[in-house]
């Protein structure tokens, strides 16, 4: 199972009110497990930045001056994320962006049911409790003291383990033995135990042992509880 834990930063709220995406950063993970693949992209927004989206990721206008537009980079992403499900954390923001770059350079859009929202898990994971990625670092006890301002790759790795721990853990692979039939086949039935064996085991007693047993056990009398029980 592929998937793309994503971040985007923009200049903005609203594409629709003229604010674009600034960058794009995305951690590949194959069964849970970070593969190490990673996506990552400055992008010039065609406008000038705004001072107040600005202090929030310290991305400026001379820094962006000289970075490809989104229509040069839009195809290289989208081979990037290929069908893969899309982690994002406020899902909603994030691919409203996505969606108007990909429209005005004429791709289709994503459809929202690839995308799996981690703000939501944490919302209904823990009721009443922040969610923001830095509340659910300090749940987690994750470090993110190099998340000084927002960062779409760094934010994507940090998400990547909040990830991880709000589906069960680094491991949740582990919970699949509970689901698993004799010989690692899949039951899909989460109360499967092991049965007997087609042939039991051999015994190791040698007959020298079995026969010092039943001498012992005879000494004890015929009150002896072995003797009851045999």
């Amino acid at each position: 199972m592929r998937e793309i834990v994503l971040d985007t930063e923009t200049t903005g709220f609203e594409p629709e009110a003229g604010d674009r995406i600034v960058e794009i950063g995305a951690v590949e993970l194959w069964n849970h497990v970070p593969t190490g693949a990673t996506y990552h992209q400055y992008i010039n927004p065609e406008r000038s930045m705004p001072q107040e989206a600005f202090e929030v990721h310290g991305l400026g206008d001379e820094f962006l001056s000289d970075k490809p537009k989104f229509a040069e980079i839009g195809d290289a992403f989208l081979e990037f994320i290929g069908d893969a499900k899309l982690v994002i954390h406020n899902a909603a923001f994030d691919m409203k962006f996505l969606n108007a770059e990909l429209g005005w350079m004429g791709r289709a859009v994503l459809p929202m049911e690839r995308a799996l929202d981690t703000l939501l898990i944490a919302r209904r994971k823990f009721p009443g409790s922040p969610a923001s990625l830095d509340a659910l670092c300090r749940r987690f006890n994750i470090d993110n003291t190099a998340r000084t301002l927002h960062g779409a790759l760094l934010d994507s790795e940090i998400l990547a383990d909040v990830y991880l721990e709000l589906i069960g853990g680094r491991q949740p692979g582990l919970t699949l033995a509970a689901a698993m039939g004799q010989g690692g086949t899949a039951t899909g039935d989460a109360e499967w135990r092991p049965g007997k064996r087609p042939q039991p085991l051999p015994s190791l007693v040698t007959e020298e042992e079995r026969a010092a047993h039943t001498k012992f056990v005879e000494a004890l009398g015929p009150d002896a509880l072995w003797t009851k029980l045999s």
